[in-house]
């Protein structure tokens, strides 16, 4: 995005409490739990919301979800849990099209700053690639994870920005899922140099 578009959008008015306009509900699942209530910076506080709760969420995935144990000449090296932050990811994108788009007819707005739920969609597709052992490890990487959203939420380079014009929710929902698959990409790679050579 250029200068002017990111003024536009980040640097616009915005009226207090939007948000009251649309039912609790609605408004508890949009701003992620009050998150993105947060008169300053509230994409950023629903990404850091997001990437918190994203911890306890690994403690559960190393629990109760799909374990693959590797095996290098038949003795077994460690085990790795994959996949519920995709399913994650995918759940809270499609589980919030109707609640977004409700909020924003409701208020009257386009994709105002207070709905964050995209922010947490976006976080949780960044982590989609990295085992949850590995998270639990070295939580760090939840900081990193977070950093390179931003990076792509806020810049939305690489077509990211062509996603906000896909009608209503979808758009306000689709440019975070894929600044998230790029977050996460970038990520893994970045891993899988750092522990090679460290």
């Amino acid at each position: 995005m250029n200068s002017a578009e990111l003024k536009e959008k980040y640097g616009k008015k915005r009226v207090p409490h939007e948000w009251r306009g649309t039912d609790k509900l609605t408004a508890l699942i949009v701003t992620f739990f009050g998150s993105g209530m947060s008169p300053k910076a509230p994409g950023t506080m629903g990404s850091l919301a997001a990437a918190i709760v994203a911890y306890p969420l690994a403690i559960l995935s190393s629990k109760y979800w799909f374990q693959y144990t590797h095996v290098i000449n038949e003795q077994a090296t460690g085990t790795r849990t994959y996949g519920l932050f995709l399913v994650a990811a995918l759940i809270v994108f499609f589980a919030s099209i109707p609640f977004v788009n409700k909020a924003m007819k409701d208020t009257g707005t386009k994709d105002p700053g207070w709905i964050v739920i995209d922010e947490v969609c976006g976080i949780f597709m960044s982590l989609a690639f990295i085992p949850a052992e590995i998270i639990l490890a070295h939580p760090w990487i939840l900081a990193i994870a977070f950093g390179l959203f931003r990076f792509f939420d806020i810049l939305k380079p690489l077509g990211i920005h062509k996603m906000e014009k896909l009608p209503g929710a979808w758009g306000v929902m689709a440019d975070d899922l894929l600044g998230g698959v790029y977050a996460g990409i970038v990520l893994t790679l970045g891993l899988i140099l750092f522990f090679l050579f460290v």
